[in-house]
């Protein structure tokens, strides 16, 4: 009978072992998605810049320093 009761009282506690881990986990997906949706805004972010800087896409005619792209973001 007591190792009924034992087995009973282990499988009990390994349950809330196992909600403990769950809930962690739960907490641990929350974190990663706010991480994902600010990554992907920040990335977007980048992006609109790049183009901002050069609407063209052509990156190799570029000019640093270009007086009006400065004027047009509100640089100068």
């Amino acid at each position: 009978m007591s190792v009924r009761i034992l087995l009973e009282v282990h499988q009990f506690l390994w349950g809330l072992e196992a909600n403990a881990q769950q809930r962690l986990a739960w907490k641990d997906a929350a974190e990663a998605r706010l991480a994902r949706d600010k990554a992907e805004a920040q990335a977007a972010a980048q992006l609109q810049a790049m183009l901002d800087a050069n609407p063209s896409g052509q990156l190799g005619h570029g000019k640093i320093n270009d007086e009006q792209r400065l004027k047009d973001a509100g640089l100068l």
